[in-house]
């Protein structure tokens, strides 16, 4: 098989750039950019759980050192654990912990969505035009006779942008929008784990009638 014929550039042109084009125009720029934002994210590194946990078990160390009334936050790099330990400090609460952490839960699903729903819009039209390549190539032959070079480059046009059309839906957009999901559904349990941990964690200091929600008491009072 020489599988240098089936590169051809008008044909991917046609293929890959009404694609592309076609999704942009049908999911509009904002699914676009978080879809783009989402495949780069492939190729980085997850969610690192033993580095969160070494993080918080430092803040559960301050909170019990100092109490939690006296703790200051401790930031270190993700948005989530930062701002619902954050909550957690300044509210004296638990569910306002995990009422940041499914804030931060809701977004991440959100913009999974969109980028699985865009990749999946792209795997459905990709076919699509590589039928209209083939559609093209074959309007091109003359219609005062056919000579059997262009013949030739006709069907071998139609032939090459209906599997470009194939290939794109079935091996790349299709698998990237499944890869996305399973990424995003990973880190998901990952996070959900560590916040129950931490909330747990919290727990065990505080007294019985505490631990569901504390109230602003006066730092004085504690």
């Amino acid at each position: 098989m020489n599988l240098i014929s089936l590169i051809d550039g008008p044909s991917a042109l046609i293929v890959l750039g009404g694609t592309l084009l076609s999704t942009v125009l049908r999911a509009g720029w904002g699914d676009c950019a978080v879809t783009l934002a989402k495949l780069v994210q492939l190729g980085r590194s997850g969610f690192d759980a033993q580095a969160a946990r070494a993080e918080l078990g430092r803040q559960i160390q301050e909170i019990r050192k100092d109490g939690l009334y006296r703790a200051n936050p401790h930031r270190f790099g993700d948005a989530e654990f930062d701002e619902a330990t954050e909550a957690l400090i300044h509210q004296r609460s638990i569910p306002a912990l995990l009422a940041a952490h499914e804030a931060h839960k809701a977004r991440r699903l959100g913009e999974a969505e969109r980028a699985v729903r865009t990749l999946a819009q792209a795997a459905e039209l990709a076919p699509v035009f590589g039928l209209a390549g083939t559609l093209i190539s074959l309007s091109q032959l003359p219609a005062d006779g056919i000579a059997h070079g262009a013949l030739t480059g006709a069907i071998s046009m139609a032939v090459i942008t209906t599997l470009y059309g194939l290939l794109s839906a079935n091996l790349v957009l299709a698998p990237l929008a499944r890869m996305v999901e399973r990424k995003s559904a990973a880190e998901e349990v990952a996070r959900q784990a560590m916040i129950d941990w931490l909330a747990q964690q919290i727990a065990r200091d505080m007294p019985p009638t505490r631990r569901t929600s504390l109230t602003a008491v006066p730092a004085e009072a504690v």
